[in-house]
């Protein structure tokens, strides 16, 4: 038995509770906190010049995330308006994210 067993008991739900759960199926995501979009712009914002690839990636890397399931992650974005950056896809996305932001702000 391990310390945190024997301190905290067992930490695994029941079967059934697990067996049960809407949620099991649904996978888990890691997403950015702030949104990695809004952090993206702002961060360009006060370099007063573009991010290149390289910062956009390293900023990715250090950005604080939350594990979220799929569906969670999809009702944040519709209650924002918009979807966020896919972290696997940052280059391109934030290319077309900013492009698009720019275009909304004239």
């Amino acid at each position: 038995m391990s310390l945190l067993s024997r301190l905290f008991g067992k930490t695994s739900p029941p079967e059934d509770a697990r067996a049960s759960s809407p949620a099991n199926d649904d996978p888990l995501i890691p997403v950015p906190i702030p949104a990695l979009g809004v952090l993206l712009l702002n961060l360009e914002k006060q370099k007063g010049s573009p991010l290149s690839e390289s910062e956009v990636i390293e900023i990715r890397d250090k950005a604080v995330c939350i594990m979220l399931p799929l569906t969670a992650k999809v009702e944040m974005d519709e209650k924002r308006g918009y979807r966020d950056i896919d972290p696997e896809n940052v280059w391109v996305e934030w290319l077309a994210f900013k492009a698009e932001a720019q275009g909304s702000a004239l």
